[in-house]
């Protein structure tokens, strides 16, 4: 029997995703596989743009390669964890907000900061937390509103 989800493994499991994003901004090399195992099996993204059905495969792992290449096009050199709001559902699932901070430094050399929400759905099986779902805002607005995108 699996023990109950926990806060603090939510806690460190958030703290790993956003240490893994900042190594790879910082230029260092990527732990692709933890990424890719953060995920389940598959999953759904709801966004201003729609809801998508993922599939955690071959593709998917090209297409988290590619964000983490597009965002250090575009300048960015931090994604922070400002805060993390967590409700546990029952033994195994929980919802938490996650408000980021995403710095960066535009082509002109000024800098700024975009602060976002984006609510995971959780999910414990075994020892293992993985994202089943995610809820974000309009990220490309975001971007192009500070001039990081045409």
């Amino acid at each position: 029997m699996t023990a109950p989800i926990q806060q603090h493994e939510i806690e460190n499991f958030f703290n790993r995703y956003e240490a893994r994003f900042n190594e790879v901004l910082s230029g260092g090399e990527p732990d692709l596989d933890e990424t890719v195992n953060s995920f389940s099996s598959d999953f759904i993204e709801a966004s201003p743009a729609g809801i998508m059905a993922g599939k955690n495969d071959r593709k998917f792992r090209k297409s988290i390669s590619k964000g983490w290449e597009f965002y250090k096009n575009i300048g960015i050199h931090a994604m922070d964890i400002l805060s993390t709001q967590i409700t546990i559902l029952d033994t195994v699932h929980a919802i938490i907000k996650v408000r980021w901070n995403s710095s960066f430094v535009r082509k002109n050399k000024t800098k700024g900061d975009i602060t976002f929400d984006v609510f995971y759905l959780v999910q414990k099986t075994g020892e293992d937390i993985r994202i089943f779902a995610y809820i974000t805002g309009d990220e490309q607005q975001a971007l192009r509103d500070e001039g990081l995108i045409p």
